[in-house]
């Protein structure tokens, strides 16, 4: 299957190596996600590429127009993303520019920090100065429940064999649909949904250039802030975090950007959201390794928890969530 899909893949290259100039024995893989998706690089003599980026998006799993329509609307807000130069929709390939091997995880140090989140806390407010309702699916109370369920399925029941007795399934139930209710209240706007570390690329011109977006939707506006900062794979102390969160707001509001005048509020609604977030994720982590065998993320469980635990804590109404996870904490041994 992977064969054939690359054997189609290097015909497709064939019929744009003219156009390209592209070096067809240069491609290499680039990366792979945790979806049907493969990049590679190949190299191209055209003056001022490079190299360029090939995605391989079997349509079946993976359909590009997603991909596509979030590509332009971002570009159009400002953001750095790949241009799209060449495509085959029916295939499942495209020919992009590319942005580059470092990602902000691996730049981030302790004295780069506070830089390169300026430059993605002002792409962010960019993109979210751009939204309009209608465009993007709507994120629903039936999507935010749909991923928050995936915690008792993937990660209760399958990772950690746990069945909840039936007072913690109604708390669970009830911690749900506070958190839901939380989100649901939050001002909308385009949310990238994986705005992290991973996905974030440092360049020169236009920093960060932006990848994996084709999941975008309309939602909460803490949504992406939580990704950024609540990050399952680079953790900061609190202090730092509050202080990136502020100027977030203080950007945000300046922009014109519907934000709560207060930040404490604005900061409860960014924990909350985190909390939705890390509560899918341990769901997603545990299923890519159950169902997808990939067991790459599982080192990643142990900080997600940590702060899922600690935002738990603080809410005396999340109380009883907090003593559900820090009982699969005790479960994981």
């Amino acid at each position: 299957m992977t064969d054939l899909r690359l054997n189609t893949l290097r015909s497709w290259l064939k019929a744009l190596e003219a156009s390209w100039q592209l070096d067809l024995d240069s491609l290499t893989p680039a990366s792979a996600d945790a979806s049907f998706r493969r990049y590679f690089r190949i190299e191209s003599k055209k003056p001022g590429f490079g190299t360029l980026i090939v995605m391989d998006a079997p349509p079946q799993h993976e359909p590009l127009d997603a991909f596509i329509q979030v590509d332009l609307l971002l570009s159009e807000a400002g953001l750095n993303v790949p241009k799209i130069l060449e495509q085959n929709l029916a295939e499942g390939f495209l020919l992009l520019n590319d942005l580059g091997t470092k990602t902000y995880l691996a730049e981030l140090t302790n004295e780069s920090a506070d830089h390169l989140y300026k430059d993605a806390t002002h792409a962010l407010v960019l993109m979210q100065l751009a939204s309009k309702p209608d465009v993007l699916p709507n994120y629903d109370e039936a999507l935010l429940q749909r991923e928050l369920d995936l915690f008792p399925e993937w990660y209760l029941k399958k990772h950690l064999q746990t069945e909840l007795n039936t007072q913690q399934a109604e708390q669970l139930k009830k911690s749900f649909e506070l958190i839901i209710e939380n989100n649901l209240a939050q001002a909308k706007v385009y949310v990238h949904r994986d705005y992290h570390s991973r996905n974030l690329m440092v360049t020169e011109k236009n920093n960060p250039g932006v990848i994996d977006f084709q999941d975008a939707v309309y939602g909460p506006i803490t949504y992406d802030a939580s990704s950024l900062w609540r990050d399952a794979y680079i953790a900061w102390p609190e202090e730092r975090v509050i202080d990136w969160v502020i100027k977030f707001w203080e950007e945000g509001r300046k922009a014109g950007l519907p934000m709560p005048n207060d930040f404490g509020q604005f900061y409860r609604d960014f924990e909350w959201m985190g909390l939705q977030r890390h509560l899918k994720v341990l769901g997603i982590f545990a299923r890519l390794f159950h169902r997808d065998g990939k067991d790459g993320y599982l080192k990643d469980i142990p900080l997600v928890l940590e702060y899922a635990i600690a935002t738990a804590n603080r809410y005396i109404e999340l109380k009883p969530l907090a003593r559900i996870l820090e009982s699969t904490r005790t479960n994981k041994g």
